[in-house]
């Protein structure tokens, strides 16, 4: 089996996205696979070369360590750019000038949990209409009235209507930078990937990309959506406000401190003492990972 962590160098790591990079490496070490390192810097306003050197940095530090790199989503356009347009091919993807504010207008559309679900706004203007736009558009994806199931691995059977609990969704922005939802899926199957490990947050996309591999013809993996670290005082912790962050935690922690007690939070071990990632391989067991949405550091 083939794993990866896919980090965003947008910042420092923080312990919740140590805590996912822990669970995807010990499942592969634990099964003999391969780990592979994909650096996602699709996002040119928020990502840093020398975020990305620091990032390697203490995977390195914490000793989990990978088999083989991934290009770097920033050199990865032509990749995109040719799934793009087979799905433009097959006559699903459209122009979409809608703003942000319309978007998020109060009459707009929303699951039960807040997230906006697209109306399908411009799906059917008519080429005298999108000719009057002046906007630069989004490009959206036609989505299906149907269900798209599977099982995780972790949070067992998962299911969501496209049309109903998504709407049509983007996958190339209106600066031109591909979608994460695309560029994913293209980079998992080109990397042989078989197993996603990552955060809860992540779920909901799953059956979007799901629909996107079916589109392209590729295999999917399969998943694993592990609990979503918080702060003691149950804020979801963020790189911009330096939760608990390695740059802090390295001058206070070793990285064997700091694996026991993920490890303990995880339900790996019954309480919070230090073990190498070696030692944590060696007794991992996916029946004894928590599947709670969240977990308190």
């Amino acid at each position: 089996m083939t794993g990866r962590f896919a980090p965003s160098p947008s910042g420092r790591m923080h312990l919740g996205n140590v805590f996912s990079a822990l669970l995807a490496w010990l499942s592969v070490r634990s099964q003999g696979g391969e780990m592979v390192l994909r650096i996602e810097d699709l996002d040119p306003d928020r990502c840093r070369p020398a975020y990305a050197e620091t990032l390697k940095d203490d995977l390195r530090w914490l000793g989990l360590d990978w088999d083989r790199e991934q290009t770097p989503q920033s050199r990865r356009t032509a990749a995109y750019a040719g799934a793009f347009d087979r799905l433009s091919a097959l006559g699903l993807v459209y122009p979409c000038y809608c703003t942000r504010d319309q978007l998020h207008s109060a009459s707009a559309p929303h699951a039960a949990d807040g997230r906006l679900i697209y109306p399908g706004t411009c799906r059917q203007l008519t080429d005298a209409q999108r000719a009057e736009k002046t906007k630069a558009p989004a490009w959206r994806l036609r989505v299906p009235d149907r269900e798209y199931g599977f099982r995780d691995g972790l949070q067992g059977p998962v299911s969501q209507n496209l049309t109903r609990d998504c709407g049509d969704f983007i996958i190339r922005r209106a600066d031109g930078v591909y979608a994460y939802q695309l560029a994913v899926v293209v980079d998992d199957a080109a990397g042989g990937v078989t197993q996603v490990v990552r955060g809860m947050d992540l779920l909901d996309s799953t059956p979007r990309q799901l629909y996107l591999y079916d589109l392209l013809g590729l295999e999917p993996p399969e998943f694993y959506h592990v609990p979503l670290l918080t702060a003691p005082d149950g804020r979801r912790l963020s790189k911009r406000d330096r939760d608990l962050d390695l740059g802090v935690l390295r001058q206070t922690h070793t990285p064997q401190q700091l694996l026991g007690r993920l490890a303990w939070l995880a339900g790996l071990l019954d309480r919070p003492e230090p073990a190498s990632a070696a030692e944590l391989a060696a007794v991992f067991d996916w029946n004894r990972i928590k599947h709670t949405p969240q977990v308190k550091c």
